[in-house]
């Protein structure tokens, strides 16, 4: 079994609860929920795209133990400038993180009061892990991050956002962008600077579900590439099955 775009499409549209899940990732779910039928997640909105995601690695060979997508299982991981951050869906095998990823969206109508507050969580919850990191506090391979993000479409995220010059000038770059443009900008910045290891970031709405894809280098298929290279790398290196390496 392979994930494709259309599993996208459906994932995101039961996101808004445009239809029903399909069927195979209704016993993704049973797979990983440790032997339960219960939601994926706590909030039932992500569940169709955490079961997706969960499918790139039970398709690899990944047992249901080594995949987390519910509270039960437990999802948090070490920080360093806190304890612990729950994340949405983790990948373990031995004492290596397979891979983290954050499960975010912004809608509308007010698009500019939860803006800077999904950037900073974006932020901060991958420079607390990458330091944590540092740290020695994942012995394994160095831990891979992903992130998600359904930006609702909408007339309000689309338009033009005015920038007002504070104490120092804001970066050109910023000029005229919209919510959706300003979104693009940051998380193409995320993966320049080595915080996320692959972005997913679309825009949708419960009218119309169908994804949209403001950035190239930010599109499903990209996203499911850099899973699938995840995958290959950790594979050639044997996990997760015990094989015997060539070197």
């Amino acid at each position: 079994m392979t994930v494709r775009r259309q599993d996208f499409e459906d994932a995101v549209a039961a996101y808004w609860g445009a239809k029903e899940t399909q069927r195979e990732l209704s016993a993704i779910k049973d797979a990983v929920g440790a032997g339960t039928a219960g939601a994926v997640r706590g909030g039932k909105h992500f569940d169709a795209i955490a079961a997706l995601l969960a499918k790139f690695f039970l398709d690899a060979g990944y047992g249901p133990e080594d995949i987390r997508v519910t509270k039960k299982q437990g999802l948090e991981l070490p920080g360093y400038y806190r304890p612990q951050k729950q994340w949405d869906v983790v990948v373990t095998h031995g004492d290596t993180l397979v891979a983290a990823f954050e499960l975010k969206a912004l809608g509308g109508p007010s698009f500019s009061n939860n803006y800077n507050n999904r950037v900073e969580e974006a932020l901060g919850s991958a420079v607390d892990l990458r330091r944590a990191a540092l740290a020695e506090l994942f012995p394994g391979e160095k831990p891979w991050l992903g992130y998600f993000f359904i930006m609702e479409d909408h007339p309000k995220s689309r338009g033009p956002v005015t920038t007002r010059d504070g104490v120092f000038p804001v970066e050109k770059v910023w000029d005229g962008k919209s919510y959706q443009d300003r979104f693009a900008i940051f998380c193409e910045r995320l993966m320049a600077e080595g915080l996320y290891d692959s972005v997913c970031y679309i825009t949708s709405s419960p009218a119309d579900p169908k994804v949209t894809e403001p950035a190239v280098s930010l599109d499903c298929r990209h996203f499911a590439a850099a899973i699938n290279a995840r995958i290959k790398y950790l594979s050639d290196l044997g996990l997760p099955c015990k094989s015997t390496l060539p070197f």
